[in-house]
């Protein structure tokens, strides 16, 4: 059943000019320090009482004083008021400068890759801005969960969403160990895949298992693959590919150095699929904070000037689709 309970209107008119009148012990003394006239103030304070039924105010000639009633409310008052406008003051100086928590979300993959040449600088350079980095790999709504802003490639953003480019287009290819293909062959079309074993992949939100996208020219490939292991971590997945378990699908540029080295092999190359690369987005608010401002202007800066270029290279897209 719904609670028999209206806030009152104008709750709080009156209550500042209360809490100056208790203080200074003069209705003249609380209206110099509002800035009105004495009048005013004890035309709200006597409202004041009216809605809350009871005097609160002792009045002679020469004083004026709290009654019991007077000095219970102001035991509340006092306190709330004070929480009020620190409260007030913070909200009002979120909007005036960088300041208060910026909650990122991104794949866990690309974290390392933006310590360095963006978040560590961007905090010696704004030192009252606290940054929050969520690592996770699953698909989520920025406004609902309350994050500022994401990383992820641009045919997972929402339409509604705006977006800062951080890296070229890159594709997903298939890869393997030597010692995998020693032992099992090396497939030739997509077809081959179903009697390869596969490393897959789930998707953490929805706990659906990912399928294997690869093109054919301009025709899309869906291939159901097959393997004992499934992980929903891209880092993972390149981990077991090493070790030879099987084979995986992966953004290009998370595995440059394995695959420079000779621990990992690409395959159906011919058939990757691209991404069309790695996007900041936040959602298009009409009024931006200042520390979400600051941290696009930030990442723009950083585009320009080349620090980015090491997302082309080592940067996970997190969910393959």
């Amino acid at each position: 059943m719904k609670p028999d309970y209206t806030i009152p209107r104008n709750l709080l008119d009156g209550v500042e000019a209360f809490l100056r009148v208790a203080a200074r012990q003069s209705f003249r003394g609380a209206a110099d320090d509002l800035g009105v006239s004495p009048s005013a103030v004890s035309q709200a304070v006597r409202q004041l009482e009216a809605r809350i039924g009871v005097p609160l105010f002792i009045r002679t000639t020469r004083a004026v004083g709290l009654t019991e009633a007077g000095a219970l409310f102001h035991a509340g008052a006092a306190p709330a008021w004070a929480g009020l406008v620190a409260g007030w003051d913070s909200a009002r100086n979120l909007g005036e400068r960088p300041t208060g928590l910026l909650r990122l979300n991104m794949p866990r993959a690309v974290v390392p890759v933006l310590i360095e040449p963006i978040i560590a600088d961007f905090c010696r350079r704004y030192p009252d801005v606290d940054v929050d980095i969520i690592g996770e790999d699953a698909i989520i709504d920025l406004a609902a969960s309350g994050h500022d802003a994401g990383i992820r490639i641009g045919e997972l953003l929402e339409a509604d969403m705006i977006s800062v480019r951080l890296s070229a287009p890159f594709r997903f290819i298939v890869v393997g160990a030597p010692d995998y293909f020693r032992d099992h062959g090396r497939p030739q079309v997509p077809a081959d895949l179903k009697v390869h074993s596969c490393v897959r992949q789930r998707i953490s939100s929805s706990g659906l298992l990912l399928p294997w996208r690869l093109t054919d020219g301009t025709r899309s490939i869906e291939v159901a693959s097959r393997g004992r292991v499934i992980v929903n971590d891209n880092l993972v997945a390149v981990a077991l590919a090493e070790r030879g378990l099987g084979l995986a699908q992966i953004s290009e540029p998370l595995v440059v150095a394995q695959l420079a080295d000779g621990r990992l092999e690409s395959v159906l190359d011919a058939y990757a699929p691209t991404s069309p690369g790695l996007f900041l987005h936040y959602p298009g608010h009409a009024q931006m904070s200042p520390k979400l401002r600051a941290f696009i202007d930030h990442v723009k800066e950083a585009v320009a000037s080349g620090a980015l270029t090491g997302l082309d290279r080592r940067a996970s897209v997190g969910q393959l689709r």
